[in-house]
């Protein structure tokens, strides 16, 4: 494999070189989808994926030395976190209901968090390729807050929903979701 990842490859052929190196956490095959996808400009996630450049660089050794990424977002996304005045309440969340001092978990809540700026499904935001590999991550690094979901509410409506339950605040009219007229907006495939 070359130094540096080379940016007119397509998803599928920077997935397969990064993918050279197996290593036995799952959370390396959503790394490689969500890197994959940012390397061709796929997704919302801006420079060093949304991470401070220290976990970056951390990131890249653990998983992928010697792999050459980029650390600036090659689509030029540049997402500004100022906008997100929920950012640390997500952090929170998500720390509530994973592993203490476990820096992959870290990695994977600070991307997530950065996920939640852009306007489409939270899935298509990280560059996974598919609502599915997004379930998993989430049962396999959040699996009580996973378990909440159990109406397969979108994710990120899912995730937003909680901070407002954990705020007492219910911004819905309607008495349930089963009786709202927005009930497809919320639940319902995103393939």
């Amino acid at each position: 494999m070359s130094a540096a990842l080379q940016l007119h490859d397509d998803r599928e052929q920077i997935y397969s070189r990064l993918t050279s190196k197996p290593t036995a956490s799952p959370n390396y095959e959503w790394l490689t989808c969500m890197i994959a996808s940012w390397c061709v400009g796929q997704g919302v996630l801006p420079d060093y994926l949304g991470l401070e450049s220290g976990q970056f660089n951390e990131l890249k050794e653990h998983f992928f030395p010697g792999c050459g990424l980029p650390e600036q977002a090659p689509s030029g996304s540049k997402l500004d976190f100022n906008r997100m005045l929920e950012k640390d309440d997500l952090v929170n969340l998500l720390k509530q209901f994973s592993e203490p001092d476990n820096p992959e978990t870290d990695w994977i809540i600070s991307i997530i968090v950065a996920g939640c700026l852009g306007s489409d499904h939270l899935w298509q935001d990280l560059g996974l390729w598919s609502r599915s590999q997004l379930s998993a991550m989430l049962q396999y690094n959040f699996p009580e807050l996973a378990a909440k979901n159990d109406k397969d509410m979108k994710w990120k409506k899912f995730l937003y929903k909680q901070l407002c339950e954990a705020e007492g605040l219910y911004l819905c009219r309607a008495p349930s979701c089963n009786v709202c007229i927005d009930y497809p907006k919320c639940y319902g495939p995103e393939e």
